[in-house]
């Protein structure tokens, strides 16, 4: 799925190449994006953005064959990872005993790949029986949920995740947002705790316990982003909940 990613589509489809169709959906992006895409694959279709996880099982019912992967705009499929999906499709027979396989993504950040704390292993499911999985979760944090086994493979995802710091701000504003509106209208409410140490505990679980230190400065720089996405979705929750306030309190029904 795809909207303004001509920077990133070019390295996604081209590590694409040996599967048997590609799919591109895209948000009417106003780059080349769409004309990229279809220097590699005939099914380029344009639809409204439904959200993440409509999108994604938009995807999926979309493909012609049974089994489908998955694969974001900014991310690559390594050559370990495609030539493991080859040995299991080999011989045209499709695997057997899992219905779907999970894959480590790694983050190339700041101009190095990233080898700890919570962004690594980053273990994702992405490639799936058809009639046996769907995406699923929490916007805008989609994940691919499946009836039957999964197998861990080895072979990476590779994951160009934010161009600069800019851009890694700019996607936490965007995806704060979504979540704390999700919370709120799940009915989850802000308590003065969750400001006070999420945020903390999230600097040291990706920091200290999972070691995000070894990876130097971009390490401290990972974890202290990531603590502030959860402060900014938690403070926007409350923010949430008082313009619920503030929208009841100035309806006429409310006047003196």
């Amino acid at each position: 799925m795809t909207f303004n990613e001509e920077d990133n589509i070019r390295r996604c489809l081209e590590s694409l190449s040996f599967c048997d169709e590609i799919l591109v959906l895209d948000s009417f992006s106003t780059d080349s994006t769409v004309k990229i895409a279809h220097e590699y694959c005939g099914r380029v279709i344009q639809e409204e953005w439904k959200g993440y996880i409509k999108q994604r099982n938009r995807l999926r019912d979309l493909a012609k064959h049974d089994w489908v992967l998955f694969l974001d705009a900014d991310e690559e499929v390594s050559p370990r990872m495609r030539d493991q999906i080859l040995d299991l499709f080999d011989q045209q027979k499709p695997p057997e005993h899992h219905v779907g396989f999970e894959f480590p993504r790694q983050v190339f950040y700041l101009g190095r790949w990233i080898r700890h704390g919570e962004w690594n292993p980053d273990i994702k499911l992405r490639l799936f029986q058809k009639d046996r999985g769907h995406s699923g979760g929490q916007e805008p944090h989609d994940r691919v949920i499946v009836d039957g086994p999964v197998k861990t493979l080895s072979g990476k995802i590779w994951h160009y995740t934010y161009r600069d710091l800019s851009h890694h701000f700019e996607v936490l504003n965007r995806f704060s947002s979504i979540s704390a509106q999700e919370m709120y209208n799940s009915g989850r409410r802000c308590k003065l705790i969750d400001l006070m140490f999420r945020p903390g505990t999230r600097f040291i679980k990706g920091y200290l316990v999972k070691r995000g230190f070894q990876d130097g400065l971009r390490g401290f720089i990972i974890a202290i982003m990531v603590s502030f996405g959860v402060a900014m979705k938690y403070a926007k929750l409350w923010e949430c909940e008082w313009e619920a306030l503030l929208d009841s309190d100035t309806r006429p029904d409310h006047e003196v």
